[in-house]
């Protein structure tokens, strides 16, 4: 019980630093969320957006990251 406590708590920083990084992101005008190919369809009273391009850049940069961290720790 005690590991997952702890896998909980750093779950929630990285969740709090993406969050600001995000905030910091958005008011340095970097369009975060709304690149080319972003899905966005609007109607009188409805909304649906789908951040594909967001999604898959995000993904590659992720892949990265675990990537080299893995060969890291090798």
């Amino acid at each position: 019980m005690l590991n997952l406590g702890k896998l909980i708590i750093v779950m929630g920083a990285i969740l709090v630093a993406v969050g600001v990084l995000l905030l910091l992101l958005g008011r340095a005008g970097l369009p975060v969320g709304r690149l080319p190919g972003d899905i966005m369809y609007r109607r009188r009273n409805f909304v649906f957006y789908f951040p594909l391009t967001t999604s898959i850049l995000l993904s590659i940069v992720l892949s990265l990251v675990f990537y080299f961290l893995s060969r890291m720790h090798r």
